[in-house]
């Protein structure tokens, strides 16, 4: 809740009479058709009907056929004397200035390997918008009784930036793809000059142009011969294409994996809320002179609900025709399809309704910010037990989100008090609850950027070195200094009760120096990390940790193993049975029959014991030293994203007097994302695997276990399962065996045959049995289900990390 709330109360009505400028009527209709045309063809391909080898048929016919006749007819009875240029302008350098900044970006902080390629893909993923299949009815159901010259502006809008942005984006993955033939023999302009042929063959740019040639031929008409067929070309285009984005969505969101995460955030943020942003600021900047004040209100508020468009499946096909990102784009694809949905319909709502009341709508924010604050305020006293009871709170970086978490806390107790306060005279109580409000806000929006550049330092230099006091002190300083300044130089504002305008206009100037250097900081920080993969640097240190625990723990037990009963070869156990093998279903046994070990006792004739073995003290050390670095740069990721919607909001109020009512949206937004901050930190740190997911884990496995020994070992094991564990038996064990199976210490007269996790899944990935890390972590699984591979004292299921598996035959 970063702007007033009491400008909005002064807004006027966009038009005289308090009528509106767009007709909501018909928008949830066209939202229901829509998506559940959608829906129909996601069901269509879940349920097979459709294979995807019919599905690419169907896009085929979408994109070459039915797309191209609805932009040729289009662009012939199109009438260039009702269009406002200077909208098509401000669209226009607003999709220029998102390309540049998600391009500029990607080059920076991608690695090296593939860094064109993503930045063209993700540049056009940002900026190219499913205008005609999902924009167009949207548009027509807003504005066809109201404004139904805004209709032509889909038609224009779209093929100059499919003409001007996307060869740009087409440039960089041919550079890309230059860069990786070992014979670079094309020239670089042969290369400019194959995307430039490229761009000019596609049947969508290849029928704008001659729909405008045909425009001045034929004088704005189609002859009456070709008409009934380009109309039913045309006609056919939008149902045609909904299904196809359908069928397009099976199983996307199956690709995601930890590593795509981050950038899907980035990539949707860009998408949903700086580009409608940046499109209604270009209108009001470009466009302020050159129409009346109700109209050009209109074009602002049509170009915010224009950026709100989801991408188009066509940026899908450009990934895999260059073979680059498929999983970013494909579930970027569906995620911003689904969340424009509520976007649309709400920013949609606030520009129709015909009047707000005052104070209806600070009751309504106060009570918004009070309900989640409490909601909020027990998941974080949740997470703070987490971090307290399994002593993470004295480590780095956990010690630095303690400090973030108290402070989240502390603003949603302000918050809850300032629900009370705020309804009395008491000034004094209102200003001490203004100072815990504000200070712990701002310290929210100081931490992420501290935590930043805390994981910078050890990723450099494998330790802070620098004081954590220093950081704990900056950290909560910064915001108690400038509140401070606030209450000493500033005026408390006349009949105001929201506390994010108490001291008026200076107090949104401090919240937007902090907010702007914060995101600075957070930022640098990023690019900093990504110049290698986090994933990777927390995995290389725990490794060297690991082996270093190993041989510290070996080295105790040898010293305590008498001489005369030292390890050798032919006493030596070469399993370890820390408990008994799970049965293994009749298909995967048969395979192995002529090869079966007795898993039940080792050379030395006894069993090891699991509190002896030196595995599992290394599991319980690793898990103890775990930065959780991946974590932290997701809550870093997400919190900044917040700060930058509270930097938009304070922005927009500090340079438009009378902010309008998309403004209200983003209030509410920012709200939520203040006073909710606890829900990320709860999902990201509260429900800790190590303290509670995985014994919780455990205890569900043992009972499944004790459930699965009384009946048949393969009565429920899917086919999907029993062909994979077939498969890898027969083909892949063996050499598998022999790349990562290693004879590790497990007691003093016992040792195991068993590998990583993580070395399984590299191991995985290495042979081409998965494509990344989540595809190689779902076949872990179905190894571990059909009882090929378990852990070694059956404890945790498979997981992409240091914990020690063996082949159980």
């Amino acid at each position: 809740m970063e702007a007033s709330i009491s400008p909005v109360m002064s807004y006027e009505d966009d038009s005289p009479g308090g009528s509106t400028a767009m007709s909501i009527d018909r928008l949830f209709p066209a939202l229901l058709e829509c998506f559940g045309i959608i829906l129909c063809g996601y069901i269509a391909g879940r349920a097979n009907i459709i294979t995807p080898t019919q599905a690419k048929g169907l896009g085929n016919f979408v994109s070459k056929f039915a797309l191209p006749a609805l932009l040729f007819k289009n662009m012939v009875l199109l009438d260039f004397g009702n269009v406002n240029w200077s909208f098509l302008w401000s669209i226009l350098i607003a999709k220029v200035c998102v390309f540049l900044v998600v391009c500029v970006l990607t080059v920076l902080v991608a690695c090296p390997e593939s860094r064109f390629s993503k930045a063209g893909l993700f540049s056009i993923f940002a900026t190219q918008s499913n205008d005609f299949a999902l924009g167009y009815p949207i548009v027509e159901a807003l504005y066809k009784s109201t404004n139904p010259d805004y209709l032509q502006y889909i038609y224009l809008v779209a093929p100059v930036s499919l003409m001007l942005l996307n060869p740009i984006g087409f440039a960089l993955c041919e550079v890309q793809k230059w860069k990786d033939q070992e014979n670079q023999q094309q020239s670089k302009l042969r290369v400019m000059g194959h995307v430039l042929l490229q761009v000019l063959k596609n049947p969508i740019v290849f029928m704008v142009v001659i729909g405008i040639i045909a425009h001045f031929v034929l004088c704005q008409r189609i002859p009456a011969f070709m008409a009934e067929f380009v109309d039913g070309l045309a006609n056919s285009f939008g149902g045609a294409a909904l299904f196809y984005l359908g069928l397009t969505m099976v199983g996307q969101l199956r690709k995601l994996t930890r590593s795509t995460v981050v950038t899907l955030i980035l990539l949707t943020t860009a998408k949903l809320l700086l580009m409608p942003l940046i499109c209604k600021d270009m209108v009001d900047l470009l466009d302020n002179g050159n129409s009346s004040s109700q109209n050009h209100s209109s074009l602002s508020n049509y170009a915010f609900i224009y950026g709100v468009f989801p991408t188009a499946p066509s940026v899908a096909i450009y990934a895999v025709y260059y073979n680059a990102e498929l999983e970013v784009v494909t579930s970027g694809m569906v995620i911003s399809t689904f969340l424009s949905a509520p976007i649309l319909y709400v920013s949609a709502w606030l520009l129709t309704i015909r009047w707000m009341d005052p104070q209806r709508l600070m009751d309504a924010l106060q009570n918004v910010c009070f309900n989640i604050s409490i909601v909020s305020l027990v998941t974080l006293v949740w997470t703070l037990a987490v971090l307290f009871l399994s002593k993470k709170y004295k480590r780095l970086p956990h010690m630095f989100t303690v400090n973030l978490l108290m402070a989240q806390g502390l603003t949603c107790v302000g918050m809850i008090l300032w629900n009370f306060v705020v309804k009395t005279d008491n000034f004094i109580g209102q200003v001490l609850t203004f100072t815990l409000l504000c200070t712990s806000l701002y310290g929210t929006y100081v931490w992420p950027g501290l935590i930043a550049l805390s994981l910078v330092l050890m990723k450099r230099f494998e330790e802070l070195r620098v004081s954590p006091g220093v950081f704990v002190i900056v950290g909560w300083a910064i915001p108690a200094l400038v509140t401070a300044v606030l209450l000493v130089s500033g005026g408390k504002m006349p009949d105001t009760t929201d506390p994010s305008f108490f001291y008026g206009k200076p107090q949104i100037i401090s919240t937007t120096i902090i907010l702007a250097l914060s995101i600075l900081l957070a930022g640098a920080s990023f690019v900093d990390l990504s110049r290698g993969t986090w994933d990777q640097n927390d995995q290389i240190p725990e490794r060297d940790t690991s082996c270093r625990i190993t041989e510290d723990l070996t080295t105790d037990s040898e010293s305590e193993t008498p001489a005369n009963t030292s390890i050798n070869a032919g006493r030596a156990c070469l399993i370890c049975d820390c408990a008994p093998a799970q049965p293994m279903p009749d298909m995967i046994i048969s395979t192995n029959m002529h090869n079966t070990p007795d898993t039940l006792s080792g050379p030395c004739g006894e069993r090891c014991e699991s509190s002896d073995c030196l595995l599992l003290k290394v599991e319980e050390l690793q898990q103890a030293s775990d930065r959780q670095t991946a974590r932290h740069v997701l809550l870093c990721l997400l919190l900044t994203v917040t700060s930058l919607a509270n930097l938009s909001s304070c922005l927009w109020l500090l340079f438009n007097r009378v902010p309008g009512r998309l403004y209200l949206e983003l209030q509410f937004f920012c709200a939520a994302a203040n006073f909710g901050q606890g829900f990320i930190s709860f999902g990201l740190f509260g429900l800790d695997k190590h303290f509670i997911l995985l014994p919780f884990k455990k205890r569900l496995h043992r009972l499944w276990n004790r459930k699965r020994a009384e009946e048949p070992a393969q009565a429920d094991l899917p086919e999907e399962i029993r062909m994979t564990c077939h498969q890898f038996t027969k083909y892949h064990k063996e050499q598998c065996s022999q790349d990562i199976v290693q004879k590790r210490r497990c007691g003093r007269r016992t040792m195991v045959a068993c590998f990583l996790g993580s070395e399984l899944v590299e191991w995985l990935q290495q042979v081409g049995l998965a494509q990344d890390r989540g595809e190689a972590v779902l076949y872990g699984t179905r190894l571990e289900q059909g009882a090929v591979l378990q852990h070694i004292q059956q404890e945790y299921s498979f997981q992409d990390s240091q914990l020690y598996y063996r082949f159980t035959a």
